[in-house]
């Protein structure tokens, strides 16, 4: 049995019409046909996590590469397109397989998208076969293996990054908890490789990426402080998770300056079509409560291009894919989740987020029968109009205009069975950073930086990750460079950027101003260059030079 048809087929058993959204000011008349909601509440001040994008997977030694416009639809932003920003990519074992995946990874870049990769098996070399049960040809890791592990994963990055794509991080391994046609780990097995090899890996290190987000392979690294600070992205997959186990309290109070993403998953199962409604819904909901309940940072489906995916096999988007665009064309990476009521109605679920530029997306499911009158009201901010996409049986993320909002206030008529997208532009207060004392403590290195640049013939993305080496919490900060002649900044995110070239002051953001001894944090921007993608080679933070690493 091929290892597609037996991945399906264990995850299938692990998983076992409406109106136009009729949009009016606040003091809309209720029709009698519709349900009448709590208000939804916004609240652009009250921040949650930052959002890194969401995306799907290829694999073109198993199902084949995305065509050229395949790619531009999974990764534009316009209409029609699913609006991607994260690419997941396989480490192929073998190095004459390395680029695979290279032409659509590249494209991805193009458009802006950040691109991770996951690991099957290391190289036939390092492999030793064992008895696991029933199973006598299982795989793992040999144990004198660990450090030339590290070193092929090094390796991958390196290939890639000569050839265009900049990883945002890898994987230690694809669920080594669920290894039947891969290789096994066991927890004892990652957390020794995130102690003692993880902290050799040029990019950020992502672990351990669960099946099922099982917490018993994850919890002793977030309770080791040595493998924790080894690693950057806590992954994991949804397959069969409850929402019931979305929450990790332990990442929580352990996982400071740590992402979580969410890194693969199908929902609600392999088996039917992708265009099959309102089935379709759930995967509406499942992304609100990735979201909401489990504060994931990104969320990535497998295939992008499969029949039950976000886009048909005749690489058009399918209603599944249309739950996903709802989100990922209008809530872009550095994008931050504000509160929201997340639940004003039965069968209704609403979720909030807000970019830099002070846009407001919300997005609004009503999984329920009946059309819902749905008000939202911001808080501590004023906006004066909302534009609105929907899908529902007939449409998928049709434009429906743009209407007028009064005193910050929007009553919607959210048609059974749909969802919808409003983008809004908010003003008000604007919180001020508290100055900050000069870092001390430490080792005397100064704060420390690293700097990561996507580049492409005429412009580029650069994250940057800041650490607080000394001992002192910074409480507001500013970050100076020079960027190289003929770099512009178009945009950025978790920072405000001044001026756009060269030196540039870059402030935090009222949701980032506080970094704690030892947390790290992300900010990142767009730019264009006439030439030059050379890097900055010096940063101050609050006046103190960094460590660039």
């Amino acid at each position: 049995m091929s290892s597609e048809r037996r991945l399906l087929n264990r995850r299938t058993v692990l998983t076992t019409l409406g109106a136009l959204p009729i949009l009016t000011a606040a003091a809309s008349v209720v029709g009698a046909s519709e349900a009448v909601a709590a208000t939804a509440v916004i609240d652009p001040s009250t921040q949650r996590q930052t959002i890194r994008g969401f995306g799907g997977m290829t694999h073109a030694a198993w199902i084949g590469d995305l065509t050229a416009a395949q790619r531009d639809t999974a990764f534009g932003t316009g209409e029609g397109r699913l609006g991607f920003s994260v690419l997941r990519i396989p480490v192929p074992e073998n190095q004459s397989d390395w680029n695979r995946n290279l032409a659509t990874a590249r494209r991805a870049v193009e458009l802006g998208a950040t691109v991770i990769a996951s690991p099957w098996n290391p190289p036939a070399s390092m492999v030793e076969t064992f008895v696991r049960g029933s199973q006598t040809n299982a795989k793992r890791l040999r144990s004198n293996m660990y450090g030339a592990y590290a070193q092929h994963l090094n390796d991958f990055t390196t290939y890639m990054r000569n050839n265009g794509v900049n990883l945002y991080g890898i994987s230690v391994q694809n669920e080594p908890d669920y290894a039947h046609d891969w290789t096994w780990w066991t927890p004892t097995e990652i957390l020794r490789f995130m102690r003692e090899n993880a902290g050799s890996i040029n990019t950020r290190v992502i672990a351990p990426e669960s099946f099922q987000y099982l917490k018993n392979i994850s919890d002793p690294i977030l309770n080791d402080s040595v493998a924790l600070a080894n690693m950057d992205i806590l992954g994991a997959h949804l397959y069969g998770t409850s929402y019931a186990n979305f929450p990790y309290p332990l990442f929580k109070q352990k996982g400071a300056g740590k992402e979580l993403w969410m890194t693969e998953v199908y929902h609600p199962n392999s088996s039917d079509s992708a265009d099959l409604w309102p089935q379709a819904l759930d995967v509406g909901e499942h992304l609100h409560r990735a979201m909401v309940e489990a504060e994931f940072q990104a969320y990535i489906w497998w295939y992008i291009r499969r029949s039950y995916g976000p886009m048909r096999e005749d690489g058009q988007i399918s209603k599944r894919g249309a739950m996903m665009a709802h989100f990922a064309r209008f809530v872009r990476p550095g994008y931050v989740r504000i509160e929201a009521t997340a639940n004003p109605a039965s069968n209704v679920y609403v979720s909030a987020y807000k970019g830099g530029d002070s846009t407001v997306v919300i997005v609004a499911i009503n999984k329920g029968t009946s059309a819902v009158s749905q008000q939202f009201t911001l808080a501590n901010s004023t906006a004066s109009s909302a534009s609105s996409w929907l899908t529902d049986a007939s449409r998928n993320v049709a434009p429906q205009g743009t209407t007028s909002m009064s005193n910050g206030s929007l009553t919607v008529t959210l048609p059974a069975r749909s969802v919808t997208t409003f983008v809004t532009g908010v003003s008000g207060p604007t919180p001020t950073p508290t100055p900050t004392p000069t870092p001390t403590g430490g080792t005397g290195t100064g704060p420390r930086v690293t700097y990561t640049m996507n580049s492409w013939n005429n412009g580029f993305t650069a994250n940057i990750s800041i650490t607080n080496t000394g001992t002192s919490t910074i409480n507001g900060w500013t970050l100076v460079f020079t960027l190289p002649s003929g770099q512009s900044i178009t945009s950025g995110w978790n920072a405000t950027y001044s001026p756009s070239s060269g030196q540039v002051s870059a402030r935090n953001v009222s949701h980032n101003g506080t970094l704690a001894p030892g947390a790290t944090i992300d900010i990142g921007f767009q730019a264009t260059h006439t030439g030059d993608t050379g890097k900055p080679t010096a940063f101050t933070l609050n006046g103190v030079p960094c460590t660039v690493v």
